[in-house]
């Protein structure tokens, strides 16, 4: 399993970019990402919700297994679905089993406070656990909304001392998405575990990107910290339109491409 901690102590970023079936894991198992995260966002990525909230535990089990199939050589993370650790110990427990049967090699959820009793138990229950804080898509009803959190002392206070809270718990790294950037700098640099950011500047020990946001497959999204590295809707598109075109005018398919 990559060794997060390792990698921040040697001063070398972690690069980290989700996947949800076993097509875009085997891309992503033969380029130099460092581990890839079966986020609960397939929910709305993969599914069509509105936001992460669907997402059961069944249906992160189902796309962690083709994720395991087709990157063997990454390390995996898993979301915890949404009210999945708020149920008590038995239903936490229940998802760790089928997330790390399903191959996942460590879970990430959001929040602390309220649940570091469940926490404890799944860390000493030898399951790696990284935390997640800012904005947690999980509590989007509750922050009104995806808004940056953090900007008011109170709130960046909060952020601050649950992050503590996490390490003294034993999480061995922590999301930190849209957070000022600066809030993001001074986290990092109070704790000695990793730190991943998304929306969180750069002076953290790492980045993680949505895989279709990179690849510029859902241009509807146009977020500040997101950054495109392709433009796969228009390719995309310009290949199906030049598939439609060489059918229509039989072209497609020639003799090479027939049988005789």
């Amino acid at each position: 399993m990559l060794d997060f901690q390792k990698l921040k102590e040697a001063g070398t970023k972690i690069s980290i970019v989700t996947a949800y079936d076993f097509w875009s894991a085997r891309i992503l198992n033969n380029s130099a990402v460092d581990c890839l995260l079966v986020g609960d966002s397939l929910a709305m990525v993969m599914h069509g919700h509105a936001t992460t909230i669907p997402a059961t535990t069944e249906m992160m089990a189902l796309h962690t297994q083709s994720v395991a199939r087709g990157a063997p050589e990454k390390m995996i993370l898993a979301d915890m679905p949404f009210l999945s650790y708020r149920q008590g110990t038995k239903e936490a427990m229940r998802c760790i089993d089928a997330l790390m049967k399903a191959g996942a090699h460590a879970v990430k959820l959001e929040g602390v406070d309220g649940h570091e009793k469940i926490i404890t138990q799944i860390i000493k229950s030898g399951v790696p656990t990284m935390g997640h804080l800012g904005l947690t898509p999980q509590s989007i009803h509750k922050l009104g909304g995806p808004r940056i959190q953090g900007r008011e002392s109170k709130t960046a206070n909060l952020i601050l001392s649950q992050a503590k809270k996490l390490e003294d718990l034993g999480a061995f790294s922590i999301v930190l998405e849209c957070v000022p950037a600066d809030l993001a700098r001074k986290t990092t640099d109070s704790l000695s575990i990793p730190t991943i950011g998304i929306g969180a500047g750069a002076h953290v020990s790492g980045q993680v990107l949505v895989f279709h946001d990179l690849l510029g497959l859902q241009p509807q999204f146009k977020f500040r910290f997101l950054r495109t590295y392709l433009d796969g809707y228009q390719v995309l598109t310009e290949a199906l339109n030049a598939f439609n075109h060489d059918v229509k005018n039989g072209e497609f398919p020639n003799e090479t491409e027939s049988f005789t």
